[in-house]
């Protein structure tokens, strides 16, 4: 598959004379996708880095890579820093989540101060396979199979930001070579050998031995399924209305009238549009339950202390 020609295709909606947000973590794919955006044409690109701090010395040296690589291209750049590790003890959650949080936060600063609402980043195709198995083992429906797609929208606070994805065509492989083609020099993240979080043992451990047992390249089969999920969860997302994420109230009677997906789909625009995290298949449910006109509860928790109650006809948050 010439994943080049498909990913022309998606940067054709991009103008390369508009000005973009770019993740740099100073690691192979984003050096990567900054070189090969950089020559494509697009000139006004921001480069973004956050430092988490949670590798001491080694990430302080990540800012340098990342400030150095941004004015050898004379780019704008924009560095914050995130005691990650922290955050997520005082969360309860793990350090991947919470690191994903804080850069997204980070991304979603930026592109306010700057006026600039879309950003590319450089997850890649070996990237999909391992976050479609991941939500796979999770019990994610569609929507979390589908978590990666090449052009995204995301809210973050109050802004509404575009996450553009060109590289998942591209496997591992290909960015290796181009990387030795063109002698780009990276920083490498030791924390990538640690078998600990759950995508490096998919990565490292699960599909190899897949491929090994099942006898095929999985990978290219796994990535078309999440494709596929990805266009289908476009087209469903489309039967819900935006306007319905958006009331402070959910009229139970109107939800109870359409299907049972898209009352999962309603409900969970709604609270993600009402900042409720992990918004998962139990706490959706549990929501659904208010719609039952035999149900004695009224209200149900949700994470982090808040509550949906039912009242007058009406599902609202407090």
């Amino acid at each position: 598959m010439n994943w080049i020609q498909i990913n022309e295709n998606l940067l054709r909606r991009l103008r390369p004379e508009a000005r973009y947000l770019v993740g740099v973590s100073g690691g192979r794919d984003s050096v990567f996708l900054l070189h090969w955006l950089v020559g494509l044409g697009y000139k006004k690109l921001v480069v973004c880095h956050l430092n988490h701090q949670l590798r001491g010395r080694s990430s302080d040296a990540d800012v340098g890579f990342v400030r150095k690589l941004a004015a050898s291209y004379d780019l704008d750049l924009e560095i914050r820093s995130r005691n990650v590790g922290a955050v997520a003890a005082r969360k309860k959650l793990s350090v991947e989540t919470a690191a994903r949080e804080a850069r997204y936060r980070f991304f979603a600063q930026v592109a306010k101060r700057r006026r600039c609402r879309t950003i590319f980043l450089a997850h890649h195709a070996d990237d999909l396979v391992e976050t479609f198995l991941m939500n796979l083992f999770r019990g994610a429906g569609v929507t979390g199979l589908s978590a990666m797609r090449e052009i995204a929208t995301r809210r973050v606070e109050d802004v509404d930001l575009t996450i553009a994805r060109p590289l998942l065509g591209a496997w591992r492989g290909d960015i290796d070579a181009y990387v030795g083609e063109h002698q780009l020099k990276f920083r490498e993240d030791a924390s990538n050998k640690n078998l600990m979080p759950l995508r490096n043992r998919i990565r490292r451990r699960i599909i190899p031995y897949l491929e090994k047992t099942i006898g095929r390249n999985i990978r290219v089969n796994i990535w078309r399924a999440a494709m596929i999920a990805a266009e289908e969860e476009k087209w469903i997302e489309s039967l819900v209305k935006h306007s319905d994420a958006q009331d402070i109230d959910l009229s139970v009677e109107k939800l109870r009238r359409v299907p049972t997906a898209l009352q999962r789909r309603g409900i969970m625009k709604w609270l993600r549009a009402r900042n409720v995290t992990d918004v998962g298949f139990e706490v959706i449910e549990r929501v659904r339950s208010l719609l039952d006109r035999d149900a004695r509860v009224a209200k149900i928790n949700l994470p982090r202390d808040r509550h949906v109650r039912r009242r007058a006809g009406k599902l609202f948050i407090e």
